[in-house]
């Protein structure tokens, strides 16, 4: 990648950082994790107690950039699919059926509580985050460009929730906590507050071309073929590990070989490090192991993988 071009594409990366952080203070790590995932066309999942500003980061990403529309998913156990993609309602006017697109044709979708909703709703969300289109009555139309999905939970409150399957687990490129701010976030997020929430004064800082540019940069970073392997390698251990029932597919291989991609634009390098896979290997790839119930059962746990050290590149 040119030099030029990788100042240009962290010039946006940190415009986009920094105006979020406006909002969203103390969690600069976390907010990379989201935006790496929005460079790389994937999509997020907080998981977190409430009011730890799960919707306000997504609110901000939407709000941050120009041009692009945000919508919002609430989802309860009586939301249907058709609540989520659309349907076709016929107008009496024009004698035919027209398609009314649902929350879902937006480039910036927070899908809030997202396992409170019925597996058929969540059902509806697979083919929007894997292909970025939907098919309603037998029509596959397509979605924003970009399409950012951010998903929360609550990992505390199970009542009346539906855990997330796999297959929808393995659709999310990262999930993230974002915790408590520190005492200094925390006082300074009550002063800013008295004057009306940070968010209504939130202004665009790039637009949807500067996007693109991020996307672009993340293709030409260089990845020295030992490191493309050790993740080749570090993915695959995940299938034999005795207390994983199930471990990472190749989707995880793919989202964990573009992260470490976008996390070097994110840091201004136009190579990768062994040390940016194994910052994203838990937020990358935790979520997409399945461990067996005797292992979860135990007070505290270790995983050991058993695969070559990262080789320098």
């Amino acid at each position: 990648m040119a030099a030029d071009a990788l100042g240009a594409s962290n010039e946006i990366a940190e415009r986009l950082l920094d105006n979020i952080e406006t909002v969203v203070h103390g969690k600069r790590e976390q907010i990379k994790l989201v935006v790496a995932a929005l460079m790389c066309s994937g999509h997020a999942l907080l998981e977190d107690v409430p009011g730890t500003a799960k919707t306000v980061l997504a609110r901000a990403i939407a709000g941050s950039i120009s041009g692009a529309h945000a919508s919002r998913i609430q989802c309860t156990p009586d939301l249907q699919p058709t609540d989520v993609t659309g349907l076709s309602i016929f107008n009496q006017r024009e004698r035919d059926f027209e398609f009314r697109p649902g929350p879902v044709f937006a480039n910036v979708v927070l899908v809030d509580e997202i396992n409170r909703a019925m597996p058929k709703t969540q059902s509806a969300l697979l083919e929007a985050m894997a292909e970025q289109q939907v098919t309603v009555d037998g029509e596959t139309r397509r979605l924003a460009d970009p399409f950012l999905v951010m998903a929360t939970q609550n990992p505390i409150e199970y009542e009346g929730t539906f855990p997330l399957p796999e297959a929808q687990l393995d659709r999310f490129f990262v999930k993230t906590t974002l915790g408590y701010p520190d005492i200094e976030d925390e006082a300074r997020i009550v002063d800013e507050q008295l004057a009306g929430h940070p968010l209504g004064r939130l202004q665009p800082a790039v637009d949807v071309a500067d996007i693109a540019t991020l996307r672009t940069a993340v293709s030409q970073v260089f990845l020295h073929e030992a490191v493309a392997r050790w993740i080749v390698e570090l993915v695959r251990a995940t299938r034999t590990i005795e207390v994983v029932a199930i471990g990472s597919s190749v989707r995880g291989t793919l989202a964990l070989n573009r992260a470490a991609r976008a996390w070097a634009v994110l840091h201004a390098r136009r190579y990768v490090t062994p040390d940016d896979v194994e910052r994203l290997f838990v937020p990358v790839l935790m979520h997409r192991l399945l461990f067996r119930p005797s292992f979860l059962a135990k007070p505290g746990f270790d995983i050991d993988l058993d695969v070559p050290a990262a080789v320098s590149a």
